[in-house]
């Protein structure tokens, strides 16, 4: 039972919805009308509030833009059949949180401010939650360091805010992926498995230069021998090889644990496949790709879901995927959207009624 938290709210006089087609959503660009704002002080959470949405006045001298000492979380919310909202699986999301805040010098965000937080901003926003087929409000609560003074030491004020965005589908077709030898996302003992923004903002790069080749993203690799495959752009990678679904392991620091992996693993070890969690060289995808093993390969995120991969290119070999024969991720995909909509049972308790 989450304890009782005391959240000022102030309502937005009038609603943005009425001008936005819910149907029609590109991903990211538009906020729902109100936002959670909380702020860390002298060692405690204050002045909790929830408040229409609106822009913050910032110091230019502000410790986050400078050293970047900043967290976030991706998480969505739904409606099932019925029209009523849940939130899939955001105790997971809330301990990554504070994963990630452990390793970027950060202060623990209590359950209370972020769960219960979190449930009465949706409660007021719940309108905001598309009815459509994979569409969902996306949920942002991140948190960056306030202190207004320049010097490279963890701050001792933080901000920690929620905000809501309607989202249509992330990567609407399969992908052609360019497998990364140059750049590195993460190295062991890094920032890897935590949720800072700067891990986002150093990947900018060499995804910019993929997409001048004509490929979706890149699929990143280990940064010893550039040969074991890590993520997928900003998801986790999977890879069907025959009957076993292998994907890297968390045990490096390397690979963000991702909710939507953690679903996935279970999901197919129902659907009766081997679950290796492990390293995998692109030396191997390849020589099973020449075998005529039967392959699938598709990424796993929040925002994205389930995305299938059509086309791999490591140095000058390409691997093509006929997606339109797969069975094994389109199924979990099928699943997933099925349990989150309320058309599959709930049999492992992932969906978090507001």
């Amino acid at each position: 039972m989450i304890a009782a938290m005391d959240i000022s709210v102030t309502k937005a006089e009038t609603s943005k919805l009425k001008d936005l087609d819910l149907e029609n959503l590109p991903f990211g660009r538009f906020f729902s009308d109100h936002m959670l704002e909380a702020d860390y002080e002298n060692g405690e959470w204050k002045n909790i509030e929830i408040k229409p949405y609106q822009p913050l006045l910032l110091s230019p001298s502000l410790a986050a833009l400078h050293y970047g000492q900043a967290i976030f979380e991706g998480i969505k919310a739904y409606k099932d059949r019925n029209g009523n909202p849940f939130i899939f699986r955001p105790y997971d999301n809330f301990h990554r949180f504070n994963i990630s805040a452990e390793r970027m010098q950060m202060p623990v965000v209590p359950e209370e401010l972020f769960i219960e937080g979190m449930r009465q901003l949706i409660a007021l926003d719940k309108n905001w939650i598309p009815s459509s087929a994979d569409h969902s409000l996306y949920i942002r609560p991140f948190m960056f360091s306030s202190d207004e003074v320049i010097g490279v030491k963890p701050s001792d004020t933080y901000k920690f805010m929620i905000i809501l965005s309607p989202t249509g589908p992330y990567y609407s077709a399969p992908m052609r992926i360019y497998v990364e030898e140059k750049y590195v996302r993460a190295a062991p003992g890094g920032v890897g498995y935590a949720k800072a923004a700067g891990n986002y903002g150093a990947a900018m790069l060499a995804t910019a230069e993929a997409k001048k080749k004509g490929y979706d993203q890149v699929l990143w690799t280990d940064v010893t021998e550039h040969k074991y495959v890590q993520e997928c752009g900003t998801m986790n990678v999977f890879f069907v090889i025959g009957n076993k679904a292998i994907t890297p392991g968390l045990e490096q620091g390397t690979i963000l644990g991702g909710v939507t992996r953690l679903s996935t693993i279970t999901l197919l070890q129902e659907m009766g496949l081997t679950v290796e969690e492990r390293d995998l060289s692109i030396d191997e995808v390849i020589e099973a790709y020449k075998a005529g093993t039967p392959i699938e390969v598709f990424g796993t995120g929040t925002a994205a879901t389930i995305s299938l991969i059509k086309e791999l290119r490591y140095k000058d070999f390409v691997m093509e995927f006929d997606v339109d024969a797969w069975k094994t991720a389109p199924t979990v995909k099928k699943w997933i959207t099925d349990i989150r909509e309320g058309r599959r049972e709930d049999k492992y308790n992932w969906m978090w009624k507001i």
